[in-house]
């Protein structure tokens, strides 16, 4: 890996993916976006990583795509690239998935911190959709990952005008979980992922699964998909521990079977 520092134990049950290109502030090319894929799916297969954070650094979460990369491409060369087809991949990881946020979140960082399934920022993190201002749009699921957190009106106005909003504006519409000073916000990402590896690996995957459904489909199969997942978790090993320990009055211990 050449642009990303992955740690698959960097705290139990919790593997750490930081970006490093840090004089580019992380911008994010074809390259980059490639090992985000695959260091995720391998840590998707390994059965002692129970969450994953991802992150930059205080300056940077990732500033935007990389446009030295794309500026003289045509539309046939962007569509032979289908550079979002790794995007697609990435948006399919099964495990719960934690963007630790500082500084710039722009364009491709910001859609990257939106296919996280949640977002911890620090006091001077900046979102923002700036594609408009070089002629183009968002490409990566800014429109339309961005409308479903924060409603119609704000995402139009952020991808209209290219404006960013504050780690505060951002958590009051729902973008970001968490706002904390800078110093703190990957400890706290830390915190929040050993509260969710604390629990059943199955239960948090099928949980997961029918969170982002409803994202994804109508009420009504919305419900179906939930039930039957809900189902599902009582033929795990898992289920019979929490609900033994429940009635016991003891503290479950969760193998993931």
């Amino acid at each position: 890996m050449e642009f990303i520092l992955v740690t698959p134990q960097s705290r139990p049950g919790v593997a750490l993916i930081q970006l490093n290109r840090p004089k580019e502030l992380n911008a994010l090319n074809l390259q980059l976006m490639q090992e985000i894929r695959d260091a995720l799916k391998a840590l998707d297969e390994d059965a002692a990583v129970r969450v994953v954070i991802i992150t930059g650094n205080e300056r940077a979460f990732a500033a935007g795509a990389d446009i030295k990369q794309m500026a003289g491409k045509t539309a046939i060369d962007m569509l032979i690239t289908d550079q979002f087809s790794t995007w697609d991949q990435i948006r399919k990881f099964r495990k719960p998935l934690i963007g630790a946020v500082s500084g710039f979140a722009l364009g491709g960082g910001c859609e990257l911190a939106m296919t996280c399934d949640m977002l911890v920022a620090s006091e001077t993190a900046q979102f923002g959709q700036p594609e408009i201002r070089i002629g183009t749009m968002p490409g990566a699921g800014g429109t339309q990952r961005l409308t479903r957190a924060v409603g119609k009106a704000k995402a139009m106005e952020m991808v209209l005008t290219g404006e960013f909003i504050s780690a505060q504006e951002a958590h009051r519409v729902g973008l970001v979980n968490r706002v904390v000073p800078v110093g703190q916000f990957l400890e706290e990402a830390y915190r929040l992922a050993a509260s969710i590896a604390a629990m059943s690996p199955v239960a948090a995957r099928l949980a997961k699964e029918s969170v982002n459904r409803a994202f994804e489909t109508h009420l009504d199969e919305g419900l179906h998909f939930e039930r039957k997942n809900f189902y599902l978790t009582f033929a795990s090993e898992d289920q019979k521990e929490g609900m033994a320990a429940f009635v016991e009055k003891r503290k479950p211990e969760f193998t993931g079977k």
